[in-house]
């Protein structure tokens, strides 16, 4: 590594690598990554032990309350997708649920309709915009 925060960087990929694979995880989830301080990693012992418990903690707490919201709008688009009278929007519904962020001209629409089912998902609180832009947009769930 060129410094040692390049290291830190590679150690926590590495622990929560380490910790996903110890509770058989299919995928690894930044749990310390996310949490630990700047100040943690130069401790040692129990503190550094200590600090990491805090960071799990703390990171596990907002993941599930990630998860919850994340599932309640799930299940709200669900419950709007038969109110969509376009050809090709239970595709892309599917898209929204499948990907993290969809652009309008990914959906299997013309340009204009996937525009209009984009502002409809937005309008009936089944997707949010993404980008904050008026130009180009991504939208997801």
């Amino acid at each position: 590594p060129k410094n040692s925060d390049d290291g830190h960087v590679a150690g926590l990929i590495l622990a929560d690598a380490a910790l996903a694979q110890a509770l058989g995880w299919g995928h690894v989830v930044p749990l310390l990554a996310a949490a630990l301080k700047r100040a943690d990693l130069r401790k040692q012992g129990d503190d550094l032990r200590l600090a990491c418990h805090r960071a799990l903690i703390s990171s596990v707490v907002e993941a599930v309350r990630q998860a919850s919201d994340l599932a309640r709008r799930v299940t709200h688009l669900k419950a709007v997708a038969p109110k969509l009278r376009a050809k090709g929007a239970g595709d892309a519904v599917e898209m929204f649920l499948t990907w993290d962020a969809v652009a309008p001209s990914a959906l299997p629409l013309p340009d204009r309709a996937a525009r209009r089912l984009c502002d409809r998902l937005v309008d009936l609180g089944a997707v949010r915009e993404l980008t904050g832009r008026d130009t180009f947009r991504l939208y997801g769930v």
